[in-house]
Order: structure tokens, then sequence, then C-alpha cells
């Protein structure tokens, strides 16, 4: 999310900073872990806050990332050596993997810009679950407009890094509402009074694309929530949490 100019430590740990536990993780936690000794796949773990803490519960966690700084910063937290952390998407993993679950956590399918990559993430996972294996992920409901939440004066936070605090907040610039891109950026002043900006892109789809999507790559969807208490789609918090599973 940050340019290249922002030290890779720095940027995971601001991302940390920036997202604390929510009651999305509990989402997550609890949905890989109902199973006992469950093998769950984390795709796009990111610096993995949720990933260690299914592995804590007793599960054995694949945690995978195309994001190589912020892999390591997963590397480098406690007890991560209980879980086997992998570069790349779901093309790496291996082969002969199988999982009782898996998870895409913290809106990360808006991350997968074309429609054919993340149909075929969909595929690659429904590959590798188990029959009856679950996947759960969350995506913003375009329908919520949530973009226009992102500005300054409704978005802006102070966030407590290693250094010191420093302010956060993010800008949306570019709307495609025919097409689903968001382009925004993303704010931080620093604890010397330097301004770091880094942007990007989030694709918005809707409840049926996704449905469509996932019913595509062999798998059935189960439940389709407003937010992660199981509220009514439109009746949340403006996201699509989505359950399914293998036949």
């Amino acid at each position: 999310m940050y340019s290249g100019s922002m030290a890779d430590s720095h940027s995971s740990d601001l991302y940390d900073a920036v997202n604390t536990w929510g009651v999305d993780d509990e989402f997550f936690l609890k949905f890989a872990t109902s199973a006992t000794a469950a093998r769950v796949l984390d795709l796009g773990c990111g610096t993995g806050r949720v990933t260690l803490a299914v592995a804590l519960a007793g599960c054995m966690v694949t945690g995978v990332d195309p994001d190589g700084p912020r892999l390591e910063a997963a590397r480098a937290k406690p007890k991560a050596g209980r879980v086997e952390w992998i570069v790349g998407d779901s093309t790496v993993i291996p082969a002969d993997y199988e999982f009782d679950a898996a998870i895409m956590s913290a809106n990360v399918a808006q991350e997968i810009l074309d429609d054919a990559e993340l149909a075929r993430s969909s595929a690659d996972i429904a590959g590798q679950l188990v029959p009856g294996g679950r996947l759960a992920f969350d995506s913003r409901d375009p329908m919520a407009r949530g973009w226009e939440a992102w500005t300054k004066e409704r978005s802006h936070k102070i966030v407590k890094l290693p250094e010191g605090q420093s302010q956060h907040w993010y800008q949306t610039t570019h709307v495609d509402e025919a097409n689903g891109p968001v382009e925004f950026c993303a704010h931080e002043v620093g604890v010397d009074g330097t301004e770091n900006i880094g942007c990007d892109t989030l694709r918005f789809r809707s409840e049926e694309q996704l449905r469509t999507m996932l019913s595509e790559a062999g798998l059935v969807v189960d439940d389709v929530f407003g937010g992660f208490a199981g509220e009514p789609v439109g009746q949340g918090i403006g996201s699509l949490v989505i359950t399914a599973h293998k036949p």
C-alpha cells in the first residue's frame, strides 16, 4: 500500500498498528478452528495476525502471501515457527497439500483486481480442500459505497509505532462504479512531520459476481452475511462475508 520509499519494516509496523484485532479476526479464527487440529490455508495472510492465532489454537496452518516484506514481518513474530510460510499466490501451494478449511481475511479478495486471477485462486483453493472442506472470505459490498468514508475527515486516526505516534488516513481518488475498481491513497504523517503517501486499487464485486465465481470453481455457497455477527446483507457493516464448501 505504501511506496517503495518507506522502509519495509516500517510499512509492516504501520499495517499492524492500523489494522488491529477486531470482530472480523474473531470470525475467521472461529471459522478456521471449528474442527480440532484442522489443516488450514490462510491465503493472503499478510503479517500473520490471524494466521498465528489459528496456529496457536492447535491447527496446522499454511500462510501464503505474495508480499515478501509482510511475510518476513510475520516470520519475525513470536511462535511464528508454528506456521509454514510461503511467498506467492495460490499457484505456489504444493499440489499434494490438502486443507480442511481455507480463509482469505481482511478483504484480500479485493486486492486481486483481475477477475480471471480471482477465479483461478478460487479454483486452486477448491482443488486443495478435502470433500466437505470449507472456505470463508470477506469483500466490501459495493452497494454500501464504503469508499465514500475514505476521507481525511472520516478515516483519520492516531496510531502508535515503535518510534512514536503518527497520523494516518485514507483518501479516495477515483471510483469506477461500473467495473468495480476504486483507487485510493493512504497517508501517514510520521513523528518527524514527514508525510508518506502510498496509493493502491481495490476491486469491488457484487454478491452475484462472487456467488458465480465460487460456483464455477466447484464450491457451494453456504451463507452470505452483511457483517461478522451474521447480519443480513445490507444491514451489517457494508461487507459481504461469504462461506462455502466443497461437495
